[in-house]
């Protein structure tokens, strides 16, 4: 037969260079080792033949799942010399490989299928070639450097490989180590980050202005006394006071001109006094927001010459200031 056949697996095994990728189900390989012919049938029955020789090939898989894989390739199985003849034997493996995990880097697995073979009779006149299918199966351990690369070592038996009458048939034992490449992982997805959530505008407070609310209560000649009128005034400014409890409320009492200054200065603050002295009362306000204060007949507001401008000094001026607030 052409010797081309048996440099052709040498040459693969040899520029088979190995490099790492990310693991998934494609795979290739390439293994070498030794043979044995045995059984021995037909016209090589019972000749003094040289069994052993040397072995190899190279071969694709797929794997379906974690447990199976399809497996094909090319095998040389040597030859049994006989003198200068011999009964040499090349072909085609066609298999299903069946895993078991034992560890992350670690697989025992089995395999069968057919051998399709092409038997080369140098025994023969005629040199004549036998091709034919034979049952294969084997069993093995495989060990994982990392996700791309892993080495075997395996048996596998070929049952009656040959013819049985020329050039003959044998039984054929293979045993040998493998290194296998490992590729095809899909490249991984890429990490998405989620948009950011757009910050809320900022919402600039409502300012509520709150208007000042004051009152003048009018007071009789040389009297410190509240009327129902002056009551009644002082209706607003309280509820001012309750509906915003930060605010303050200012008392300010005044007299008209008739009376020595000490005496209407006095009188003044018994006025503001009795104003101050009612709201807090009858409206719950504390007194440390009250501001009590008299100004005698220094602060009139109209001349003290007649009898209708004295009446309009003669006072108690009540107010709560206005302010502004966030809503």
């Amino acid at each position: 037969m052409n010797k081309v056949f048996k440099v052709l697996p040498l040459a693969l095994l040899i520029s088979g260079a190995v490099h790492a990728a990310t693991d998934n189900p494609w795979y290739v390989g390439a293994r070498v080792g030794g043979t044995t012919y045995d059984n021995l049938d037909g016209a090589i029955k019972g000749q003094n033949a040289d069994k052993d020789d040397w072995g190899g090939g190279v071969f694709l898989g797929y794997n379906f799942n974690s447990w199976f894989a399809l497996e094909g390739g090319y095998t040389y199985l040597g030859q049994a010399d006989i003198g200068s003849d011999g009964f040499e034997v090349q072909g085609i493996d066609l298999l299903g490989k069946f895993t078991y995990e034992v560890s992350d880097s670690f697989d025992i697995y089995g395999k069968l299928g057919g051998f399709v073979f092409d038997a080369d009779n140098s025994m023969s006149s005629v040199n004549d070639d036998k091709s034919g299918l034979a049952g294969t199966a084997g069993v093995g351990l495989e060990y994982f450097f990392n996700d791309a690369l892993s080495a075997r070592a395996e048996y596998q038996y070929y049952n009656q490989v040959g013819d049985t009458q020329t050039p003959g048939e044998s039984d054929i034992h293979f045993y040998g180590l493998s290194l296998v490449y490992h590729w095809g992982a899909p490249a991984p997805l890429p990490v998405v980050e989620p948009e950011p959530e757009p910050m809320p505008e900022p919402v600039a407070p409502e300012i509520v202005k709150v208007e000042a609310v004051g009152a003048v209560l009018p007071f009789a000649f040389d009297s410190d006394k509240l009327t129902q009128r002056d009551i009644e005034l002082l209706q607003p400014v309280a509820q001012q006071l309750v509906a915003y409890p930060d605010t303050q409320l200012y008392v300010v009492g005044h007299t008209d001109s008739r009376g020595s200054i000490e005496y209407n200065q006095k009188l003044s603050e018994d006025r503001a006094a009795v104003v101050a002295g009612y709201v807090g009362n009858h409206f719950g306000i504390d007194e440390s927001r009250i501001v009590a204060q008299g100004r005698g007949e220094l602060e009139p507001v109209a001349t003290n010459d007649t009898e209708e401008g004295r009446a309009q000094n003669r006072r108690v001026e009540v107010f709560v200031p206005g302010f502004e607030m966030e809503k």
